[in-house]
C-alpha cells in the first residue's frame, strides 16, 4: 500500500516529464543505423520524401513508396486526412518533411507526426526496412495540457473512453472505413472535441488496436487533461475544449460499452442503472459487436481482394515514385535541346540533374505518338517489379494533364547502336567488351524469362534498347510493349503486332504469335549485329537476290567463311574460338521453328561451358535463297536431302490486325 501511495505521488512528476519530452520529441529518429552524408541513402532520402507533399495530396491523403537497391533502398510513406484539402496536406507533409530532415539528419530510420500547435494533422516516415502495411505501436508519444477537468475523475474516466471509443468506432466503420473519425462529448459542463487518425495501409481491425493502445497508454498514467494528444507509428488520437481542426464535421460521439469491471453508468437523468441490466446489455453489445467484427473482417477481406484486382493494372499503385513535374521540368532546364539524348517510338529522352546532382535520363511521352500512353502504363507497372543488374532502372513515373514521363537512371554511355552501327565509334568496342556485352543481355533476358517473380516476354530486343554504363556494362531498356505470361502459360497472340522488323521472328509477324521463344529469336540477332557490327536492316541486296542479316551470316556460315563476318573494327585481337561459338548460338536462336531454338538458360549454359557440344542449326527464318541451293553444312553433319527451302516462312497477311514499327 505504501509503495502504491508513492507511485500515485510520482505520476505528475513522470507525466510532467512525458510532457517536456513530447514537445521535443514530435519527432522521432530511429536507432537502426546510420548514413553518411550525399552518399546514395542520403540522395534517395531527400528525393522521395521531397516529393511526397504532392503525391499525398494528389492520391486522397495516403502514399507510400520505395526507391534504391540492396543497403541504399529507402521506404517512404505519408498520412493526411482523407478527402481534405490538397493544399493543407501539402503544406503539413512540406513542414514534417523540413522538420524530419534537420532533426534527424543521418539516422536511417525517423518518424514525425504534425506538433500539437499546428491546425492540421499529418506524417511522414522513412526507413531502411519495409513497414508498409504493418502495424506498430511503438514507440508511443504523448503531450497534454497540464490543467486538470474540474470534475470526479471517476466521471472523467467513463465520459472521456466513451467519446474515444465512439469516435475510433467511426473511423473503422463498415463499409468504407475513413481511418479517422471527429467528434464530440460533454464531461461535465464542458465539451470536448476529439478526433484520431490512422495510416490507410494497415487494416480497420489493426487501426481499432492502435487507437485503443493509445486510449489504455494515456489512461494508465496521465488522463484528466481537458487537452492532448498521442501517436505512434500507425496512429494519432487528439482531443481539446475547442474545435481544433475547422474544416472538420464534429458530431455527437455514441456512447459505446465500458470496459469489464465497471458495474454502473451514469444515465441521463442522474440515475443508476443496475447491475443486471448492465450485464444483460452488455452480453447483447458484446455478442452485437463480435458479429460485427467477424462481418467486418469478411468485408474487408473481400474489399482488399478487389481493390487487388481492380487496382492491378492502377500505376498509382505499382510502387514506383511519382515526380512532380515541375520538378522535372527544372531538371531538364525545360526540356532544353541541349540535354536530349535521343528519341524513338514513344518520344524524346532527356538528361536531368536534380538539385541534390543526382543525373536521370527522362522520356517524355510524345503527344502525337499513338502508341505511347499504353506502353507507358505498362513500363511503370512492368519495370517497377523487376530488379537486376542488367535491366535499367526504374525511377519513377509524372502525369499531369496531357505529360507522361518516366525517369530513369542516367547511362552515361547512351545505347549500344551509338557505338555500334557508328563507323568513328565502333572501334571502342574490343571482342571483350563485346562478348561481356553478349553475356550480360544473356542474364538480363533469362532474369525476365526465369528467375524474377514474373515472366516477361520483352518483344523488342534490339541495339537501340541496350543501355550501357559507365564501365559498358549492358542494362535491357524500354518495357513498353513488354506482356507478362501467367505461371502456366507459354505463349500468346496478338492482333497488334509490335516491334523492329529485323528482329521479329516470323511466327509473329506472320500470325502474331510470340513466346519466349519470340525474345530467343530477337537475341539470336542481336548477337549477329554486335559480332558484323552492322544493323540488320542494312542488308538489301546480296548476289543479285534480296537479302537480310540472317541470310548472309548463313551463307557464310555454310561456306565455313566464319572469319569474315566479324566487324574489322576490332582488329585481330579477338578470341576466335568465343567468336565462331557465339555465332553458332545466334543461328540456333534464329531457326524458323520456335521448338528448335533453346530456351534462355540453355543459351548461358553454352556460353558458360564451353565444353558443352551445340547441336547443328536448322534453316533459320526469314532466310532468302534459290530452291537448288545446298545446305553443306547440314549435308556433311546430317545425312540425308536438304530440306531447305526457296524462303523460310509464309506470311498470312489476314492474320496481322496492325503492325507498329519501332
Amino acid at each position: 500500500m505504501i509503495f502504491i501511495m508513492k507511485l500515485k505521488n510520482l505520476l505528475p512528476i513522470f507525466c510532467f516529464f512525458l510532457v517536456s519530452f513530447s514537445i521535443s520529441s514530435a519527432q522521432k529518429c530511429g536507432k537502426t543505423g546510420l548514413f553518411k552524408p550525399n552518399d546514395k541513402y542520403d540522395i534517395n532520402r531527400h528525393l522521395l520524401l521531397s516529393s511526397l507533399a504532392s503525391n499525398v495530396s494528389a492520391r486522397g491523403g495516403f502514399y507510400n513508396a520505395s526507391i534504391g537497391q540492396g543497403p541504399d533502398r529507402l521506404y517512404a510513406s505519408g498520412t493526411c486526412i482523407q478527402g481534405s484539402e490538397p493544399e493543407l496536406c501539402s503544406a503539413c507533409i512540406d513542414s514534417a518533411f523540413i522538420r524530419v530532415i534537420k532533426k534527424c539528419h543521418n539516422q536511417t530510420e525517423a518518424l514525425d507526426w504534425s506538433s500539437f500547435n499546428e491546425e492540421y494533422p499529418c506524417m511522414i516516415r522513412y526507413s531502411n526496412r519495409s513497414f508498409f502495411g504493418l502495424l506498430e505501436m511503438t514507440p508511443f508519444f504523448k503531450n497534454y495540457n497540464a490543467t486538470d477537468f474540474q470534475v470526479n475523475l471517476t466521471e472523467f474516466y467513463q465520459k472521456w473512453e466513451a467519446l474515444m471509443l465512439g469516435v475510433i468506432a467511426d473511423a473503422i466503420s463498415s463499409p468504407n472505413p475513413k481511418f479517422y473519425g471527429a467528434g464530440t462529448g460533454k464531461i461535465g459542463i464542458q465539451t470536448v472535441y476529439a478526433f484520431v487518425l490512422c495510416s490507410k495501409d494497415i487494416s480497420p481491425w489493426n487501426c481499432s488496436r492502435c487507437l485503443r493502445g493509445n486510449v489504455d497508454n494515456y489512461k494508465l498514467s496521465c488522463s484528466g487533461k481537458p487537452r492532448g494528444h498521442s501517436f505512434s507509428p500507425s496512429c494519432y488520437m487528439r482531443w481539446d475544449l475547442y474545435q481544433f481542426y475547422g474544416f472538420i464535421e464534429y458530431r455527437a460521439s455514441p456512447t459505446l460499452p465500458r470496459e469489464k469491471g465497471r458495474i454502473s453508468e451514469l444515465s441521463d437523468d442522474g440515475g443508476k442503472i443496475s447491475t443486471r441490466n448492465i450485464l444483460g446489455i452488455t452480453v447483447a453489445l458484446a455478442f452485437f459487436i463480435t458479429v460485427l467484427l467477424v462481418l467486418g473482417y469478411a468485408l474487408s477481406r473481400r474489399r482488399k481482394a478487389y481493390q487487388e484486382f481492380a487496382t492491378e493494372n492502377d500505376i498509382t499503385t505499382s510502387g514506383s515514385l511519382q515526380f512532380d513535374f515541375k520538378a522535372i521540368e527544372a531538371a531538364t532546364n525545360n526540356f532544353q535541346k541541349s540535354n536530349k539524348l535521343g528519341h524513338g517510338g514513344f518520344g524524346e529522352v532527356f538528361k536531368g540533374t536534380f538539385p541534390n546532382g543526382t543525373e536521370v535520363a527522362v522520356k517524355r511521352l510524345s503527344k502525337i505518338s499513338g502508341q505511347g500512353e499504353e506502353e507507358f502504363k505498362n513500363e511503370v507497372l512492368l519495370v517497377a517489379k523487376l530488379q537486376h543488374r542488367n535491366l535499367v532502372r526504374l525511377l519513377g513515373f509524372s502525369v499531369e494533364g496531357e505529360e507522361k514521363i518516366l525517369v530513369y537512371e542516367y547511362m552515361p554511355n547512351k545505347s549500344l547502336d551509338y557505338f555500334l552501327f557508328d563507323h568513328r565509334r565502333r572501334g571502342q568496342l574490343d571482342w571483350r567488351t563485346r562478348y561481356n556485352i553478349i553475356r550480360g543481355v544473356t542474364r538480363g533476358i533469362l532474369y525476365l524469362h526465369q528467375d524474377s517473380r514474373l515472366t516477361i516476354i520483352h518483344r523488342d530486343l534490339k541495339a537501340g534498347n541496350i543501355l550501357l554504363d559507365v564501365d559498358m556494362n549492358p542494362k535491357i531498356a524500354d518495357f513498353g510493349v513488354a506482356r507478362n505470361f501467367r505461371v502456366d502459360q507459354t505463349e500468346a497472340t496478338t492482333g497488334r503486332v509490335v516491334g523492329t522488323f529485323g528482329y521479329m521472328p516470323p511466327e509473329y509477324v506472320a500470325n502474331g504469335q510470340f513466346s519466349m521463344k519470340s525474345d530467343v529469336y530477337s537475341f539470336g540477332v542481336l548477337i549477329l549485329e554486335i559480332i558484323v557490327g552492322k544493323k540488320s536492316s542494312s542488308f538489301h541486296e546480296i548476289d543479285g537476290s534480296v537479302g537480310n542479316l540472317v541470310t548472309y551470316v548463313w551463307r557464310l556460315w555454310n561456306n565455313e567463311s566464319f572469319l569474315e563476318l566479324v566487324d574489322p573494327a576490332m582488329g585481330e585481337s579477338y578470341d576466335k574460338d568465343e567468336v565462331i561459338r557465339c555465332i553458332h548460338i545466334s543461328l540456333l536462336c534464329v531457326q524458323e521453328n520456335p521448338a528448335d531454338r533453346p530456351t534462355m538458360s540453355t543459351v548461358f549454359q553454352m556460353l558458360t561451358n564451353t565444353f558443352l557440344t551445340l547441336p547443328v542449326p536448322q534453316l533459320p527464318g526469314f532466310v532468302f535463297r534459290v530452291r537448288s541451293e545446298p545446305n553443306p553444312l547440314a549435308e556433311r553433319l546430317e545425312p540425308g536431302p536438304s530440306t531447305t527451302m526457296s524462303f523460310a516462312c509464309s506470311i498470312d497477311d489476314a492474320s496481322i490486325t496492325s503492325v507498329d514499327l519501332r
